[in-house]
């Protein structure tokens, strides 16, 4: 080899290289499309800054690949949620989408998901069904059956023996309707009547009413996060803690952002639900209080998604050794099992939902505050609605 082909091959071989350092450095870039506007954006607000926390608790790096957090505030509306998805997949090129606040919001980027092979971590919307719409989403959160068929089996062994359900009129509420009704009786109760709210412009006065009149044993009720204060106002007004109806409901009611807000009506409400701030591990109390310092408010069940999905996607980029790539992301979250400030979770390798404790809770005063305080628990609940399925 004389010296000018030698000289060459240097040239070369530091060209490869340094195009090899560069691929190596590029940013993993994770686009995170959430509600920062409009009526649910406490769970916009959630979501980001639990990630925010994950990230400044754990680094911006994973396996030599720099994390790059890119927000966009979607308002909770599904056109814009997909239009915000397709741009950050063609134009950023992120590699993982994440957020998805409410069932619409996550079912419009399911296409573009399956097309791109964009791996989806949704971190809020809670439809069963929401995985089967495309083989690239992951749940971090929950799924409305999941945490209302322990709702029902209390119920029902707690001398609750007949119900009127009240949902709001869209995929989770009709979820919640479906299973609580299923479980419930099942386990020898009566639902004696079925009522669903518009989601636009709700007002639950007539509704509540209705509920009076009927005079069931109890209230079964889900409206999503960040719409509760207004329902437990209208609850409150119409009276029907004194005509001897209990409330109860799933944790979105309840919801630890809000609580204090409702007052003493809130006092005696029993929930179920996937997590509290007032869980008991030393875990979930550095968490609360690391969140209380960074963000100045109390985590809520959106936000452990939110923390709990980035800690999915740092695992999956770890376990491909930084190479990422959809597929792979996605084989290496099926299976895997962690501590959660939630309590031990695992993501169901059969259906991409979370494994997970379901608590029932009931609404006291701690230290001058309101908590969701757990007194009991259904452990390893999966989703009910693929179980059966699978069965």
């Amino acid at each position: 080899m004389n010296k000018r082909t030698f000289a060459k091959s240097l040239l070369l071989c530091a060209t490869l290289g340094w195009a090899g350092l560069t691929v190596a450095q590029e940013p993993f870039k994770i686009g995170l499309i959430v509600p920062m506007t409009g009526p649910f954006a406490t769970t916009g607000r959630q979501i980001e800054s639990n990630a925010k926390l994950y990230m400044a608790q754990h680094g911006d790096t994973v396996a030599g690949r720099k994390i790059e957090l890119i927000v966009q505030d979607d308002g909770a509306v599904a056109d814009t949620t997909r239009r915000l998805a397709q741009e950050l997949i063609v134009n950023e090129k992120v590699d993982v989408i994440a957020g998805l606040g409410l069932t619409p919001l996550a079912l419009a980027v399911a296409p573009l998901a399956t097309r791109s092979q964009t791996p989806a971590i949704v971190m809020g919307a809670a439809t069963a069904t929401i995985t089967e719409a495309s083989p690239f989403i992951v749940r971090s959160g929950f799924t409305l059956p999941q945490v209302t068929e322990p709702m029902a089996q209390w119920a029902a062994e707690n001398d609750i023996n007949t119900v009127v359900t009240l949902v709001s009129d869209y995929g989770p509420g009709l979820d919640a309707e479906a299973a609580f009704k299923k479980r419930f009786t099942e386990a020898g109760g009566e639902v004696i009547d079925s009522l669903r709210v518009p989601m636009a412009n709700p007002d639950f006065a007539p509704f509540l009413q209705r509920v009076r009149d009927e005079s069931p044993d109890a209230v079964f009720v889900f409206v999503p996060s960040g719409i509760g204060s207004a329902f437990m106002k209208q609850f409150e007004s119409r009276g029907l803690s004194e005509a001897g109806i209990q409330l109860i409901a799933t944790g979105d009611v309840t919801d630890d952002d809000l609580l204090n807000g409702m007052g003493e009506v809130a006092l005696g409400v029993v929930t179920t639900h996937h997590y509290s701030a007032a869980h008991d591990s030393e875990l979930n109390r550095e968490y609360v209080a690391a969140f209380k310092e960074s963000a100045g408010m109390r985590p809520n069940f959106h936000g452990v998604g939110g923390y709990d999905g980035m800690h999915l996607i740092y695992q999956a980029l770890e376990a491909t050794g930084g190479e990422g790539g959809g597929k792979a992301l996605v084989e290496a979250m099926k299976g895997l099992s962690f501590e959660s400030p939630r309590g031990p979770i695992t993501i169901d390798p059969e259906t991409r939902d979370v494994i997970q404790n379901v608590y029932v809770r009931k609404v006291e005063m701690v230290d001058g505050e309101l908590y969701n305080v757990e007194f009991d628990a259904y452990e390893a609940v999966k989703d009910p609605v693929k179980a059966a399925k699978a069965s």
